[in-house]
């Protein structure tokens, strides 16, 4: 079976651009996917990096969703102990009166930064029994409740008010969970949603949580069957020695944050080239490579084909992360575009990545 491709977008930062032209490559980014018919294009949020400009989900998919036109935009995801569940609920069902049958949300339950910015973020909240982390079920109902057309009813005092997102919602956006461990899997098994594990970070224990997603999985109303789909690092280009080299300076961004070092812009390719991998983490680094899709054309779908049947799902989401070279237009990224391109001309018939949900 051939598997629809959707997109994952952090938005990096190079070493040569500003906070915008990496904004209007990614812009750019998903005006591909879309002409090319994939299925969805979902950012993530990550704060105070100094290499990633995907902050706020909601902005960003209300400037890609106005971009494209066909494709399915959402959150890879909203990392929801950050944000009040309301808020969150207005500027989903605000997206989703803009683009109706367009818009996911997609729901994580880690940080995505350092701690002190998750302590800016939460308002001073600490590790208490308030702790938002530990109120992330309830805050998923509370998002998912909010949502629907009636809203919901409040109990202030003696009255009772009612509460909604937006005043005449006409559609709901699709939630999703996320997560890079099982805590996730058991909860959208639970309440019947659709689950994605991060692969593309996690690298292991996909299997298995995905196992116990399917055998959990209590069916909902909205979602007879559990639905999931797999996520996976991927650099695609003529040859697998120029893939290779246009993947070198993610694997560094990479390596210095699982050792806790000093992150930086991405580099650009010539000079991740200078720069090297130190000895005593090239081993880490070929594995790093080996758990992503890196190669030419038809090596590169191949695998994508395999990741699909080894665990069973009808989609693959791929996170482009292809570096450019010098002189590379500032506000593009020709490489990710390339990974996109190359990838959809040998796994995309005609309509079959525009599928829809």
């Amino acid at each position: 079976m051939t598997p629809a491709l959707s997109v994952l977008d952090l938005v990096p930062v190079r070493s040569d651009q500003s906070t915008g032209d990496a904004l209007a490559a990614s812009r750019r980014l998903a005006r591909v996917a879309d002409e090319l018919g994939l299925r969805r294009y979902w950012v993530a949020e990550h704060h105070n990096m100094p290499g990633v400009a995907a902050t706020n989900p909601p902005v960003l998919i209300a400037m890609l969703a106005a971009a494209t036109s066909r494709i399915r935009v959402g959150s890879g995801g909203v990392m929801l102990p950050n944000h009040a569940p309301y808020v969150v609920a207005e500027q989903f069902a605000l997206l989703e009166a803009a683009h109706p049958g367009r818009i996911d949300l997609g729901i994580g339950r880690a940080p995505g930064t350092d701690p002190l910015t998750r302590y800016v973020l939460r308002g001073g909240a600490g590790p208490t029994e308030e702790d938002p982390v530990a109120r992330f079920p309830e805050y998923v109902d509370e998002v998912r409740m909010l949502l629907e057309p009636d809203g919901v009813e409040a109990q202030l005092g003696s009255r009772r008010h009612g509460l909604r997102a937006t005043p005449a919602a006409r559609s709901v956006p699709t939630a999703w969970l996320l997560g890079s461990s099982d805590y996730s899997a058991r909860l959208a098994a639970e309440r019947g949603l659709p689950y994605v594990f991060a692969h593309h970070f996690a690298g292991k224990g996909t299997a298995e949580a995905l196992a116990l997603y399917r055998s959990a999985y209590r069916p909902s109303a909205e979602h007879p069957e559990p639905q999931t789909f797999l996520t996976v690092n991927a650099v695609v280009a003529a040859t697998a020695a120029e893939a290779e080299r246009l993947a070198l300076p993610n694997q560094q961004s990479m390596l210095a944050l699982m050792h806790g070092a000093e992150l930086f812009p991405q580099r650009l390719v010539e000079d991740a080239e200078l720069f090297g991998i130190p000895e005593e983490q090239r081993g880490l680094a070929s594995a790093m490579l080996r758990r992503w899709v890196v190669g030419d054309p038809a090596s590169a779908a191949a695998q994508v084909r395999e990741l699909a049947a080894t665990y069973g799902v009808d989609e693959v989401m791929v996170h482009p992360v292809a570096g450019a070279l010098k002189g590379t237009p500032r506000d593009a990224a020709p490489a990710r575009e390339e990974t996109l391109r190359l990838l959809a001309s040998e796994l995309v018939d005609e309509g079959h990545g525009a599928r829809r949900d």
